[in-house]
């Protein structure tokens, strides 16, 4: 018997959006490799019929929805849903951010494994009418997923408040090893290797992006510090970001390109991880498996994926004072010189977070319901 199975809650395959996205578009073809019968939700802009096509052997179901941002999400998630539960086979959702409409295959009789991402509604940046649909939202994907995969221990901890733990398996994120990259993709940022440290991380006051930039523009550096991400002058966060920033923080925007970014993260002398919450994050996985040394924020979290490759900050001057030291390798802490924290980093990659493991480690899980 031929094991089937729907992958929901992505933007779709190939990735193009962010760590769910890429995610699927691993799993969905290794599975493939294994003998399933993979099917991926895709979102489309604009209007008219749902579509289907092939992509390196799996099924993609394309759903065109006209509205934008969160109420298109919405539609989105509802219509893949309703398409979803027409059929027989396994499904895999991917984030309980509509967790509620799950219970149609509860109803259906359908086998449902969530993961549940990271605690959401805790999150600086949603209002008050966010942070309820997301809480509603986690506890239902708790009650009507069959199982529920967490990205991190510190998320499995989370659920276990709401279910037992027995219908809880921990998998995190993974990423590729990066051994090499061009260097000639970092030249038109005016970048040479080791001249600069990079910070990627959404805008937003729980990344830590305002204390690191201003950590750095205390006194000149001799290096430089290149924030990735989008920036509107008319968002007061964000604007206050660049206003803060010394001539050596550079702002290139948001750079989608794989090989420019993977260049970019491997020849940086470091990489700044601010994020506070969340789970197993795949910006800081993705700066181990290049080899980073990392400058992070101090929690659990972070603590948990980067281990020994990380140096840890909790606030503005702590923030300046690990740059000091990772930009003064001679007279550092050994614990703060980037050569031997690179080493680290691939030590903990290997570990717990290459594609071989983590995707059979979801095959074998997912064998379980199918």
């Amino acid at each position: 018997m031929i094991n089937s199975i729907r992958i929901l809650g992505t933007r779709g395959v190939p990735a193009a959006h962010g760590g769910f996205e890429t995610f699927a578009e691993h799993l969905a073809p290794y599975l493939v490799e294994h003998g399933w019968q993979v099917t991926v939700y895709c979102q489309e802009d604009g209007t008219g019929p749902v579509f289907e096509d092939e992509w390196r052997g799996v099924r993609r179901v394309r759903i065109p929805i006209a509205n934008t941002g969160p109420a298109g999400t919405i539609l989105f998630d509802w219509k893949s849903t309703l398409h979803a539960s027409s059929e027989p086979g396994l499904v895999l959702t991917l984030g309980y951010n509509t967790a509620v409409f799950c219970a149609l295959y509860r109803l259906k009789g359908l086998k449902n494994v969530i993961n549940m991402d990271g605690v959401e509604w805790r999150r600086q940046k949603w209002g008050g009418v966010a942070k309820a649909w997301f809480w509603m939202n986690d506890w239902a994907g708790c009650w009507l997923g069959n199982h529920l995969v967490a990205d991190h221990p510190e998320i499995k901890k989370h659920l276990a408040t709401r279910v037992s733990a027995d219908k809880i398996t921990m998998i995190p994120y993974g990423s590729d090893r990066v051994e090499a990259a061009d260097h000639s993709l970092i030249a038109p940022y005016g970048l040479a290797p080791d001249s600069y440290a990079i910070l990627i991380a959404r805008a937003e006051p729980e990344n830590s992006i305002l204390e690191v930039v201003r950590a750095w523009s205390r006194k000149p550096r001799g290096c430089k510090l290149v924030v990735l991400g989008r920036y509107f002058p008319d968002h007061v966060y964000q604007r206050a970001v660049q206003a803060a920033a010394s001539e050596e923080v550079i702002f290139p925007g948001a750079i989608y390109e794989k090989s420019a970014v993977q260049a970019l993260r491997f020849h940086a002398r470091f990489y700044v991880h601010g994020h506070q919450v969340g789970g197993t994050n795949p910006s800081l996985v993705e700066a181990l498996g290049a080899g980073n040394a990392v400058l992070a924020h101090d929690n659990f979290y972070n603590r948990w994926v980067a281990g020994d490759a990380g140096v840890y900050f909790r606030d503005e001057q702590e923030c300046a004072e690990r740059i000091e030291g990772l930009l003064d390798e001679g007279s550092a802490p050994s614990a703060c010189r980037p050569t031997l924290l690179r080493g680290a980093s691939r030590a903990r990659h290997a570990e717990a977070f290459t594609w071989e493991r983590v995707l059979a480690e979801y095959e074998s899980l997912l064998l379980k319901w199918a």
